[in-house]
């Protein structure tokens, strides 16, 4: 069966969650996902979790680098890099979500990778993108979320802003990236131009937070914490069962 996105090749420099969630979600609908580790280690991915057999992947890195093909080169040397130079001139995409000045430091821009191919699709998350007064910061999801809003509206009014669990800043950031490597592609079969996608984690969780722009939009008043209530749904709110669980009501 023909997938859709057969004969699209990715090369993958990400790492951990953001960007591993959008090449993973490309190798899902048939793209060929490429994806580059160090030597020796890898992934960071690949050793977090319980496990202390380091000869096992863990269930953290499968989970998001499932149905890609991994290959080592050590980009601080000449040999890697000119391999690395190799599989972009035939790359459809190439992907990452280094440290900010990572990639510019191995030599590589949107530009140089338009040198190299004409027509790439260059996509990259950071945690508050390339420009701004926080482009040079790193981020993980938690950092994300709370810069994005979204441990302010989580919560009981009485309690301190509250991690959401969903990981919107990392898997959420990887699916706005997705969204625009698709949209990308599409364009580039149709025109030939090559892109730039670029994806803020803080900006994904903003996007994701939307709704409690409400309060502030209409009333000037920033939303406060409410636990499980519903302030759409009368009554919209989690209740006690017995003799045990809960159950969330809304109309």
């Amino acid at each position: 069966m023909q997938n859709l996105l057969d004969g699209m090749l990715v090369i993958d420099l990400t790492q951990f969650e953001a960007g591993t969630s959008c090449t993973q979600m490309l190798a899902w609908f048939g793209a060929r996902v490429i994806k580059v580790e160090q030597p020796e280690w890898g992934d960071p991915g690949r050793w977090i979790g319980g496990s202390s057999d380091k000869s096992v992947d863990s269930a953290y890195f499968m989970i998001h680098n499932a149905n890609k093909q991994s290959i080592t080169l050590n980009l601080k040397t000449e040999q890697g890099l000119g391999l690395f130079r190799e599989l972009v001139k035939k790359a459809d995409v190439v992907s990452e979500n280094l440290a900010p000045g990572t990639f510019e430091r191995l030599g590589f821009t949107y530009e140089t990778l338009q040198e190299l191919n004409p027509s790439i699709i260059y996509m990259t998350i950071k945690g508050f993108g390339t420009t701004g007064p926080y482009k040079d910061f790193k981020s993980f999801d938690m950092i994300a979320q709370a810069m994005g809003g979204s441990f302010a509206a989580t919560g009981f009014p009485d309690d301190p802003p509250t991690y959401p669990g969903p990981v919107t800043g990392d898997t959420g950031a990887g699916m706005h990236a997705a969204i625009g490597v698709l949209s990308a592609y599409i364009d580039r079969k149709l025109t030939g131009r090559p892109h730039k996608v670029e994806v803020s984690m803080m900006d994904a969780v903003a996007n994701f937070q939307r709704n409690d722009f409400i309060s502030q939009l209409e009333t000037g008043q920033p939303p406060t914490r409410m636990g499980n209530m519903n302030p759409q749904s009368v009554p919209g709110n989690t209740f006690v069962c017995q003799p045990e669980g809960y159950f969330h009501k809304s109309f």
